[in-house]
């Protein structure tokens, strides 16, 4: 059966048809480096350039002389516009949607023209994408003649994760269209794991030669010399690894992700940007306190990539790109499987070895010296807003934050903030004074001592702007205490101060107004203290007045 694919990408969607032995007669994106790739691991298929968008709208004559006939349309239409990582699901849905609709067209142009060979049709993308494409569409909603319903939804539309097909990833995908019902080859409990990808594939620079069987494809074996993209390491600094740490374990009320990767589950969904500092960043132990970001085969295999596919890139950066916008090939090759199937077709019985295009440069990492990044200083008007380190309790956090200075002006105030919970219903941000009286007897004198000796390193609010802009070494050589250290020394006092248990216990303040725990209380206590210091010590800048007791800003 015949096979086109809009919206090709590095040909992973293409990788499944062809191990299960379909004949994929055309490719297209508009993306040069994919193009590439799809050539260079599949050599003998008519892979072009071009704008679906503008193949959707052709004539017919021009349409049907550039799109050929088949019975089989494959189609991933880019989801960055739909996946909840992009402004946490809050980015511009319209080129999205006109993405889709194109591809829409030119399903309902090849199903519904006369003498139709097409039987079988997919459309892949994000489970968020699914709000966002309609159950049918009218000739009139696809801009096209004629008058017919395409309908997107059949019985088995719906929700699939690639580690349920063998891909060692947990990766969620949404398809819709005309196919057969897909067979599960693994359980929850049977999925394979990033431990064995890594184990499979072995140290990234080890010297010993040996073969490498693929996790995925175990009778396709390779000396390790010709495994490509792999023979490297992106060591992470300090400073890039402690910020990923951070937010993966304390970002406010986000839950707690493994640091490093839990080897024992599938993979994260793999990104299309290899991230280093931020809560999605996949980091992979590398020695005793050191890490590493996996390279570009370790991520290749966790999507289902054979060891032999290559990734046609300049950079480490495209090559990721390539990797992460990928459909995982498990989970192509389970819908090839079950058309195949339904259709008394064989489906070969060991992997295919991949031929590639030799006229194409190859540019492959192995040995590639990568050095350890520098941190570079903030700019002057960097902003600043995180809590106490590892101290939220009853869904209350103390804040230290700069957001109230006048950035246009560099006129810095900092305030610390009382904030409850998260989002629009539940969210809360309290301002109120803490006494000293506030808070139990047995732990004032402490306090106290704790203020006199934390004064001696304050800073004014201008100067402690310009360490927060430092580079952590150059506030360790100056000595400086910047908003992340002093945080971290206020975490340290309390948590020295009092037990955990003593810390979660609730004390009611104001006027029974609020019940909050121990350690909420001298921790904003002691924050408000130090930023009244620091203002003090400013001239013409100070922090904003302190409200009446008990007033709350919602939202």
């Amino acid at each position: 059966m015949r096979v086109a694919d809009f919206f090709c990408g590095g040909g992973g969607f293409s990788e499944g048809f062809r191990q299960a032995g379909f004949d994929i007669v055309f490719a297209v994106d508009k993306w040069k480096p994919a193009v590439m790739t799809y050539k260079g691991n599949k050599p003998g298929v008519n892979v072009i350039l071009d704008d679906i968008i503008r193949i959707s709208n052709l004539g017919d004559e021009e349409f049907e002389n550039l799109v050929p006939d088949s019975e089989v349309i494959i189609g991933s239409p880019p989801c960055q516009a739909f996946s909840q990582s992009n402004k946490s699901g809050n980015a511009d849905k319209t080129i999205g949607i006109q993405l889709i609709e194109a591809y829409l067209r030119i399903i309902a142009r090849k199903k519904f023209k006369k003498n139709s060979v097409l039987k079988y049709w997919v459309l892949e993308n994000v489970p968020n994408s699914q709000k966002y494409i309609k159950k049918e569409y009218s000739a009139k909603d696809l801009g096209v003649e004629g008058d017919f319903i395409l309908h997107t939804r059949n019985n088995n539309s719906g929700i699939y994760n690639a580690k349920n097909f063998g891909a060692p990833t947990n990766r969620k995908r949404f398809l819709c269209g005309d196919f057969p019902e897909l067979e599960i080859t693994h359980s929850d409990e049977e999925a394979v794991t990033l431990k064995a990808v890594l184990d499979s594939l072995g140290d990234p620079l080890a010297k010993t030669k040996s073969d490498i069987c693929d996790v995925n494809y175990p009778d396709l074996i390779l000396p390790s010399t010709e495994i490509t993209d792999f023979h490297y390491i992106r060591e992470l600094a300090p400073f890039e690894w402690k910020t990923a740490k951070r937010l993966k374990q304390d970002k406010g009320y986000m839950g707690k992700m493994a640091f490093p990767e839990n080897e024992n589950n599938p993979a994260r969904t793999v990104m299309a940007t290899m991230s280093s500092s931020s809560r999605e960043a996949m980091i992979l132990r590398y020695q005793e306190d050191r890490y590493r970001l996996p390279t570009v085969r370790e991520v290749a295999s966790m999507m289902s990539f054979p060891i032999d596919y290559r990734f046609y890139g300049n950079t480490m950066g495209i090559k990721h790109t390539l990797v992460g916008n990928a459909v995982p090939p498990k989970l192509s090759y389970a819908i090839a499987k079950a058309i195949a199937r339904e259709n008394g077709l064989d489906v070969p019985n060991k992997y295919i070895p991949i031929q590639h295009d030799s006229d194409i440069k190859f540019v492959n990492l192995n040995g590639v010296i990568l050095s350890i990044n520098q941190e570079k200083p903030r700019r002057e008007v960097a902003k600043f807003k995180y809590h106490i380190p590892y101290l939220i309790l009853n869904s209350y956090r103390v804040e230290l934050t700069n957001y109230h200075s006048d950035f246009t002006n560099n006129k810095f105030c900092w305030d610390a903030e009382l904030h409850y919970s998260q989002g629009k219903k539940r969210a809360a941000v309290y301002d109120f004074e803490v006494s000293l009286d506030m808070i139990d007897e047995k732990f004032r004198k402490p306090i106290i001592r704790y203020i006199n000796k934390i004064d001696k390193k304050l800073l004014s609010f201008d100067e402690f702007q310009k360490a927060y802009c430092k580079t952590e070494r150059q506030r360790q050589e100056s000595g400086e205490l910047g908003p992340f250290e002093l945080l971290d020394d206020v975490r340290n006092f309390i948590c020295s101060l009092m037990s955990p248990l003593e810390m979660k216990d609730k004390k009611s303040i104001i006027n029974g107004l609020y019940e909050l725990p121990n350690a909420i209380i001298v921790g904003y206590y002691l924050l408000q203290h130090i930023i009244k210091k620091m203002g003090g010590k400013d001239n013409g800048c100070a922090n904003k007045e302190t409200e009446t007791p008990g007033v709350d800003k919602k939202g």
